[in-house]
């Protein structure tokens, strides 16, 4: 039997396709953690796997957050499957137990506990106890990339918690003389074992989460902190091998597996908590996707034709509601009111209306143009174009409006040199250069051009991109722009830091120490 955990941060993590990565690890049973889906949310195609039967637990309080979930191949369905750890959340009469002592919390205090959907529990035929998941601690300072830049390593209360839970753990020592023989360490009151450290005592770097932030992956720059916890005696007699993949990407984190030499035997039926008993996946209740779906009319036709309709029709009042023009024989058709008739006119006015108002859509750039001033051509220059007489000794001028015919405008200044400018209209044309055209007509006054818009001096410093990144000392290589996100006086404030990943010191690939606020203002 082999058990992979496994914190994929999102199930989208699965990007070839769910099936094929749960395949792909060879497991009877795997356990992922912050699947990050609600139930509203949760696909057939996530939910329904071929080949395995799978149990959920999600958050009630926050949407996207936490969640976990276990996929059992057929071959090892468990016998019953429980959502949560305390209980509270069992409506279907077949709750696996053994809790342990709440007395210390209070039924509002379990309850929001497991609002959270951190837990699943399934039972298999054999009794023995496997706890496994990301436990957001690293437990000993061999399991951290840099202990000595915690404070207070010992003191952390999630490391107080495993020195009680583990069996065979000092509260001090050398961390590899320690683990030295976990097997003959005496007793602590715990009574399960970290089965990495039980087969891997003195490994060191064998890290399961680095931060994506900061690539700590590349220099692995990380730590352990996910496990497979299992009591003693299974650990002693049935475990044979337990070891992390940090090959595996998707994740900040990699998968941890377990193989055992005990053989699963499967449950005849699903548990209730199985996803195949969710009503929207048995056709008992609609989820809202499948009323957004769109159906094309030809659908509905045929799907209309194949219904009867109601029993006073016969085949023949059938066929004329689907098709008014049967084998061309005409049917008559009512003849409409004449308030039918006066609303019927109105739509077909206002639709014309609509029509002739609507214009036609231009290009984004179009947008941006300046406004054209109408071009007012007189009686005179109409008949000069009618009769094709757009020539230079024809003696039409276009004239702008609120101006006398008598302006002159074919003359224009460029260099201080006149220069006369002859146009030739032709009705029903175009005219593709009009920008030119006013532009050459019209004396420019370029003092209130230059009052209208603003310098490129001010587009500059308002409208400045990133600030230049500095090099950083050790490397000599550009920094990357970062920014404040965590709450306190300089949230929100930039600064630049060494754009190689994150490592120890002591790694000359790594990153260095450069750092540097940018000023406000650039």
């Amino acid at each position: 039997m082999k058990i992979v955990t496994w914190n994929i941060n999102g199930i989208r993590t699965f990007k070839n396709g769910i099936k094929k990565s749960l395949d792909s690890f060879d497991a009877d049973i795997i356990c992922v953690q912050e699947t990050k889906v609600n139930r509203d949310l949760l696909d057939e195609k996530t939910a329904i796997v071929d080949g395995y039967n799978s149990y959920f637990s999600f958050s009630r309080g926050r949407s996207g957050y936490s969640g976990v979930a276990t996929y059992c191949k057929d071959t090892g369905t468990p016998f019953l499957a429980e959502e949560g750890l305390t209980g509270l959340l069992t409506s279907h009469g077949e709750a696996i137990g053994c809790y342990g002592d709440q007395a210390a919390f209070s039924s509002e205090e379990l309850l929001a506990l497991d609002n959270e959907g951190r837990a699943v529990i399934t039972q298999h035929h054999f009794i023995h106890v496997i706890i496994l998941g990301d436990v957001n601690t690293s437990h000993r300072p061999i399991d951290h990339c840099d202990p000595d830049e915690v404070d207070n390593f010992e003191d952390n209360p999630g490391r107080k918690w495993l020195n009680q839970f583990l069996f065979g753990t000092a509260e001090n020592g050398n961390a590899e003389d320690e683990f030295a023989d976990i097997s003959l360490k005496p007793a602590s009151g715990g009574k399960f074992v970290d089965s990495f450290r039980h087969f891997h005592p003195n490994r060191s770097n064998a890290f399961t989460c680095w931060s994506t932030l900061t690539s700590a992956r590349q220099t692995n720059y990380g730590t352990r902190i996910d496990y497979i916890f299992s009591n003693r005696s299974l650990v002693e007699t049935a475990f044979i091998g337990v070891d992390i993949m940090p090959e595996v990407e998707g994740s900040d984190h990699c998968p941890v597996w377990a193989q055992l030499s005990c053989t699963l035997l499967p449950s005849p039926k699903y548990p209730p908590l199985c996803t195949r008993h969710m009503p929207e996946f048995t056709g008992r209740q609609q989820k809202l996707s499948r009323f957004l779906v769109k159906v094309s009319e030809k659908q509905n036709i045929s799907k209309d034709s194949e219904e009867s309709l109601p029993g006073s029709q016969d085949a023949g009042e059938i066929r004329e509601n689907l098709n008014p023009l049967v084998q061309g024989e005409n049917v008559a058709k009512k003849r409409p009111t004449d308030r039918e008739a006066e609303t019927t006119a109105r739509k077909a006015k206002r639709s014309k209306k609509t029509k002739t108002e609507s214009k036609p859509k231009g290009s984004l750039l179009a947008f941006f143009k300046p406004k054209q001033t109408p071009v007012n051509i007189s009686p005179k220059q109409a008949e000069c174009s009618e009769h094709g007489r757009g020539t230079e000794s024809s003696g039409c001028q276009i004239t702008k409006p609120g101006l006398t015919d008598e302006t002159d405008f074919s003359a224009t200044y460029h260099s201080g040199v006149q220069k006369e400018t002859h146009l030739s209209l032709v009705t029903g044309a175009k005219i593709e250069n009009q920008n030119e055209v006013e532009e050459e007509s019209m004396p420019v006054d370029k003092s209130k051009d230059c009052k209208k818009w603003p310098s490129s001096g001010f587009w500059k410093s308002v409208l400045h991109g990133p600030p230049q990144p500095p090099l950083c000392k050790s490397h000599n290589e550009p920094c990357v722009l970062r920014t404040v996100k965590k709450a306190g006086p300089n949230l929100g404030r930039q600064f630049f830091v060494c754009a190689r990943p994150q490592g120890h010191a002591s790694n000359p690939e790594a990153r260095c120490n450069f750092f540097a606020w940018v000023e406000k203002g650039k």
